[in-house]
């Protein structure tokens, strides 16, 4: 009785409060993502907190002569939603680089298509020679040919510079032998370990395409532009966050170069959202100048350091997550009986974990096979051995093939899965092709995991697809192909499981469930205001769904043109 006397209190009127509030919101659905008072009639919001949440009448009996009042003419307001997943870096960099999708996302059907796109790029900026050309997003499978681009089909249009080419999973490139050249490499060069170096027929020469630890150390590598150029792309690029309804962002696999960024952009005030930054282990002292990795409780200039970012392999789609058993195809560069391969020997990623533990750093793996979620599995009990089911917030970043006594142990230890379900559609086909339809179907297993108490939270990965959070909520309920077809219709979830994914859920990923996430007093003002309620529209028309307003700690951040 106690319990419930306090949750009511928790929900009196603003009347109560002596001062008037500075904005009330009424005249459509007020979805908290709370379970106690899941829909009210008005919020009220003062400074840069949510001050009331109620009825209109009281609501409005409350108000003062300067309280803004904004009608929602019938549109549902939520919270702000949090970013479980993505690259916050990618909206600086990618208005420099030509978009080699394929539709919906991109136009590029063809290799022709992508030369016409990177020469495009080329002519708008006039790149003189010697310098880069960029382009991301080609997916082999939705080309005409049916493969990757070779360096051949770059050469005779880029000459005179060198171009690299991202991959869809943002796991590889494709190079020109300009880029290759810059990089040093050769025939001579030797394959690491967890990486792809595809080679020409009957020869050892490179054909142009590098993935997974091939191609880690060139990312970390590849030339960005003076500081105050990326400044200025940044507030250019920054908008397509807020223009999502999200609040709070993720940049997971920060560099030393984009940290640099963040960090002045932070400390110059030029973030309009949270950003939670999570350097690579290799890079962390790099990036951040602190020997270990750690974890800010506080931001500084809308920027806080959220932990470290490890891999364990790479992606299914480009057929490098690291599995148990072979894959269907030949591997990406005509490997036979292929499994993929670990990012790094066990040991090695043992002893990473460790170290962020005994640090109290949070930690985010990115894993995405099933015996690469065995490796963070075993590193979890390597490091975390004094109490393995102590809740350290650790993520598996995907854990999209996770096998369902994999997924009994994350909830054992306490590991929360931040899964993909926009591969239903983007990749759904493919993984029926590279794994078969029986693996496929339980791609992100959303139903699973929340019937075994998890609280799990999903993702765009931006900029693998587009940065839509309303496409990731229709994705997660009906997990419908390019093709039309369902993919594991046993793992739909409900509009509303798949709001709390990116509202609530996600404020616990970060330990900022305390003030996000939900619709409460005290709570930050983080909200937006959708064009229609996605708890009450067809769930086949959840992706047309459109965001109306962004309000960040109470003032409009974003609206709709």
């Amino acid at each position: 009785m106690r319990c419930a006397w306090f949750l009511t209190l928790a929900w009196l009127p603003f009347a109560s409060v002596a001062a008037p509030p500075d904005t009330i919101y009424f005249g459509g659905p007020i979805l908290t993502m709370h379970d106690s008072l899941p829909e009210a009639e008005a919020l009220a919001v003062t400074g840069k907190t949510i001050s009331a949440v109620g009825s209109k009448a009281d609501l409005l009996a409350a108000k003062g002569p300067n309280t803004r009042l904004v009608d929602l003419a019938g549109k549902p307001l939520l919270p702000g939603f949090i970013d479980g997943h993505s690259h916050f870096f990618q909206c600086v960099l990618m208005p420099l680089e030509a978009n080699c999708s394929s539709p919906p996302a991109g136009p590029c059907q063809s290799i022709a298509d992508i030369v016409k796109q990177l020469q495009a790029k080329q002519q708008e900026f006039k790149t003189p020679k010697g310098k880069f050309i960029f382009g991301y997003g080609y997916d082999p499978d939705l080309l005409a040919e049916k493969r990757h681009p070779t360096k051949a089909d770059l050469d005779g249009a880029f000459p005179d510079n060198p171009v690299l080419l991202l991959h869809v999973s943002s796991h590889g490139a494709v190079l020109n032998s300009q880029a290759l050249k810059k990089f040093g490499i050769t025939a001579a060069t030797k394959t690491p370990p967890g990486g792809v170096i595809s080679r020409l027929p009957g020869s050892q020469e490179p054909s142009g395409l590098l993935m997974e630890t091939a191609f880690i150390p060139i990312f970390t590598k590849l030339p960005i532009p003076p500081l105050d150029r990326l400044l200025d792309l940044l507030k250019q690029g920054q908008p397509v966050y807020a223009a999502a309804g999200i609040t709070t962002a993720q940049e997971g696999a920060t560099s030393a170069g984009s940290y640099k960024l963040l960090r002045a952009a932070a400390d110059r005030g030029l973030l309009d959202i949270d950003v939670i930054s999570y350097p690579l282990f290799q890079e962390f002292e790099a990036a951040t100048g602190f020997k270990t990795p750690r974890t800010e409780t506080n931001y500084s200039g809308r920027l806080r350091i959220g932990g470290t970012k490890l891999l364990t392999d790479g992606s299914p789609q480009g057929r490098t997550a690291y599995f148990t058993t072979p894959y269907l195809n030949d591997g990406p560069a005509g490997q036979k009986n292929w499994r993929g391969e670990p990012t790094q020997p066990q040991a090695e990623l043992n002893a990473m974990v460790k170290q962020a533990y005994d640090n109290n750093a949070q930690v985010l793996v990115h894993c995405n096979g099933d015996a690469a979620i065995d490796t963070l599995l075993d590193a979890h009990r390597y490091a975390a051995a004094d109490d393995l089911a102590k809740d350290r917030r650790t993520i598996g970043i995907h854990s999209q093939f996770i096998r369902h006594d994999q997924l009994q142990r994350y909830a054992d230890w306490k590991i929360t899965p931040s899964f993909f379900t926009v591969h239903t559609f983007y990749f759904g086909q493919t993984h029926i092709a590279n794994r078969g339809l029986d693996q496929a179907q339980n791609l992100s297993p959303f139903r699973s995991a929340l019937d075994l108490g998890l609280q799990p939270t999903n993702h765009t990965d931006y900029s693998v697809v587009p940065l839509d959070q309303l496409f990731t909520v229709y994705t997660a309920v009906n997990r419908t192909m390019r093709n039309g077809k369902v993919l594991g219709p046993a793992e739909r979830i409900s509009p509303l499981e798949a709001l709390k994914a990116l509202t609530i859920n996600a404020a616990r990923q970060y330990r900022e469930e305390a003030r996000k996430g939900t619709l409460e007093p005290g709570k930050l003002a983080d909200l937006v205001i959708l064009s229609e309620n996605p708890l009450t529209v067809p769930s086949n028309r959840l992706k047309d769904i459109r965001v109306v307003e962004t309000i960040k700690e109470g003032k409009p951040l974003w609206s709709k043109p």
